[in-house]
Parts: C-alpha cells; structure tokens; sequence
C-alpha cells in the first residue's frame, strides 16, 4: 500500500496570499504546499481522501489517471471544493464514484453542491457521478483495504479520520477521544495535523502532535495540514526520529 501526498498545507496553502514571510518567500520546494489531502494505492485501487481546492494542479502533478473511491473527512471548504474535478474520472473512465463519509458531512455536501446531487443537469455542462455512502462508523473493505472511520474532534464537531490497515490518517484534530485512541494502537504509520507552534481552538499544534505521537507509539509518524509557520528543514531537524513532516508528492509505504 502506497500513500501519494498530494497536498500537506493548512486551507489557505502555502505561499499564503498576501503573505511576504520567509517561509512564503522560500525557494524550498518542500515549502510549497497545497491544500492537504492523500492518495492510497493498492494493487491497482485508488482510494483519494478529500477532494481538496487544488485537486486538479494535484491530479496533474502526480499523473493520477484513475480514482475509483473518496473518503471524506468532513465538509470544510478546503477539503471538498475540487469535488467538481471528479467529472473527468467519470467521463474518461466511464465510471461512478462511491464517495464515504458521516452523515453530517454527506449532508452538507449535498446542500453546498446541490447542482450535482438534485437530479437536473446543468446547460452546457456535465456534472460528477458520484453516489454517497454514509461510513455510520463501522468499519469496511474497499479494493482489499480494510477501513475504519475513526470520531476526532475539530473545534465542535465530531468528523472522520481513517485507519486503513495499519495506517492512520488524521487531519482538522484538536482531540482524539478515548475509544479512537485504542484503535490507534499497534500503528505501522500515523498521519496527523500540527498547525503551527501556537495553540489553536481546531487543530493540533506541533506541541500537542508530538505528545499524541508519544502516547500512541506508531513505528513512524507525518506531519501535515502545516501552515507558513513552518520552515520544512528547520522544524525537521527538531522532530524525534521517528517523526517527519510530509511534503507535497512524498510517497510512503505502510502495510495493508
């Protein structure tokens, strides 16, 4: 099983907008990050988690020809908006794609994206075929992966992280509840937000990222959904061994 990075940035990216810090400014290619998202590939299946805003720069960057499954997190813009990119899978494939989530975050969707879920096509245009199956948080197999939805909790809301296989992504976290935490154990790769290095009421800061990765004991753990604070070689010489920050296009291994 391989996991294709094909953004690792927090929702406004990497230069940030307006933005003239160093970091920003940086020649550093691992400086560069679009809107976080991941690609799992599996003896041919192609499992994306989050449609992200930059899903088509991604998809063309990484050559991805094919994805047959989604799974989404939760319904913030950052990790929804290239849902219209999925039109061309379907044409050029000739394919519908399942798309996974909780009920919550499936309903917003289909209230933010109404023209693609209400039944009428649009003039001039096509729109993605794309059916929603609600997670109801038990766990599934897809494309010989075994998948398990996982509570974490962003700001007020309960949303999705995943463990596939022995893998475990996790983004938009500022908790993890007792029982995701024992599912967490015996993990071969952790994936897990760090913001930046001040506290925040939505996600893990580099602080509070390292103390979960310290608890759970995965044999090695990434860094994503990262912000300008972050210099890729400075923060990285600061990591405990078995930590590193994800880049865009870091592609890992990690057991079925």
């Amino acid at each position: 099983m391989k996991l294709v990075f094909l953004g690792t940035g927090t929702s406004t990216g990497v230069p940030t907008l307006c933005c003239d810090c160093q970091v920003c400014r940086s020649g550093d290619p691992k400086n560069k990050r679009l809107r976080a998202s991941v690609l799992i590939q599996n003896d041919g299946f192609h499992l994306l988690i989050d449609t992200s805003t930059d899903l088509r720069q991604q998809c063309l960057v990484n050559e991805i020809g094919k994805i047959d499954a989604v799974l989404y997190t939760h319904h913030h813009a950052d990790h929804v908006h290239g849902i219209d990119e999925l039109r061309s899978f379907n044409f050029f494939n000739k394919t519908t794609i399942p798309c996974y989530g909780r009920e919550f975050t499936l309903a917003k969707i289909k209230e933010n994206f109404g023209y693609i879920f209400n039944g009428v096509r649009p003039e001039g245009g096509g729109v993605p075929q794309l059916v929603l199956q609600e997670t109801e948080g038990q766990s599934f197999a897809l494309g010989g992966l075994n998948i398990t939805p996982l509570d974490i909790q962003h700001g007020s809301l309960i949303i999705n992280g995943y463990r596939i296989g022995s893998a475990a992504y996790i983004t938009d976290c500022n908790g993890i509840p007792a029982d995701t935490r024992e599912r967490l154990r015996d993990l071969d790769l952790l994936v897990l937000n760090a913001l930046g290095f001040k506290p925040h009421p939505t996600h893990f800061c580099l602080e509070e990222a390292l103390e979960v990765i310290e608890e759970i004991k995965p044999r090695r753990a990434l860094l994503t959904h990262i912000n300008h604070q972050f210099d890729h070689e400075t923060v990285s010489r600061q990591l405990p061994d078995n930590v590193s920050l994800a880049y865009d296009g870091l592609i890992v291994e990690s057991k079925p």
